[in-house]
């Protein structure tokens, strides 16, 4: 088994295409992967400018406050699953773009452990 990073795709300030689902379309989905035993673990990010940069700068540290990327392009929300291979995590994003209503982005972790 392997695990897949299934991340949301927004862009600020726009909004979020209404669907044919009811809303609680992402609660029955997070439902189903636990069911299913796929879900690891997965929530929804708070607006980009609650966030805070830590960059290591010359042995001192440096904290910023608002996003690291200047984009409009941001993660908005995520699960991490753990399926077979590619194309059942590609299964698993499929239901996601359709629940929330966003594109998501599939990306296998990297097994080597150091």
């Amino acid at each position: 088994m392997k695990q897949y990073l299934l991340a949301v795709q927004s862009i600020e300030g726009a909004e979020v295409p209404e669907g044919p689902g009811e809303d609680g379309d992402v609660d029955a989905l997070n439902r189903e992967m636990v069911a299913k035993g796929v879900w690891v673990f997965g929530g929804g990010l708070e607006p980009r400018s609650t966030a805070s940069v830590v960059r290591a700068d010359g042995g001192e540290v440096l904290i910023t406050d608002g996003p690291f990327a200047e984009s409009k392009e941001y993660m908005a929300g995520f699960w991490v699953i753990k399926v077979p291979d590619l194309d059942a995590a590609l299964e698993w994003a499929t239901k996601a773009t359709k629940a929330c209503r966003q594109p998501v982005e599939v990306t296998p972790f990297d097994d080597e452990v150091e």
